[in-house]
């Protein structure tokens, strides 16, 4: 499990020992193409690191139109403000094929904090750094849009 782990943008960082405290903490979901693993409403469970598979992130306007608003593959993590904040899903998720995901659970997560908070630490500093990069990824796309509008 930690070699799979450690494939793992979330987890890339941490040494083999923090790995096997992490691999007791996760659950390994296979969800079919087509499948929602949530959907926009629903209680949130917990942060996803996709396996292997592709997941879209979507919302349903008020019109009833479908609108994408992210997409997943292969390394990559979901579902994290969920670990952060006690809050329902905003968006939903479906499988666009076959994916395996590995599941951190909210009380999971909780029980790190109490348990282990240098790990818990690791994890919550990673999420920040990527949410941070996914951030002023979305900012120059919009800067560029305007520029060239």
């Amino acid at each position: 499990m930690n070699k799979l782990l450690k494939q793992q943008v979330l987890l890339e960082d941490l040494n083999t020992q923090e790995l096997t405290r992490m691999s007791k903490a996760i659950r390994k979901l296979h969800v079919k193409k087509g499948e929602a693993i949530f959907k926009e409403k629903e209680d949130t469970k917990g942060l996803y690191l996709i396996h292997s598979g592709k997941v879209e992130i979507s919302k349903v306007t008020t019109d009833g139109w479908k609108q994408t608003l992210a997409a997943f593959t292969k390394g990559h993590f979901f579902g994290e403000l969920s670990i952060l904040e006690k809050r329902k899903h905003e968006a939903s998720a479906f499988a666009v094929e076959d994916t395996e995901i590995l599941l951190l659970g909210k009380e999971d997560f909780e029980k790190m904090e109490k348990d282990d908070p240098a790990l818990a630490f690791k994890i919550m500093k990673k999420i920040a750094l990527v949410m941070c990069k996914n951030l002023r990824r979305m900012n120059d796309k919009f800067l560029n849009a305007l520029i060239s509008y």
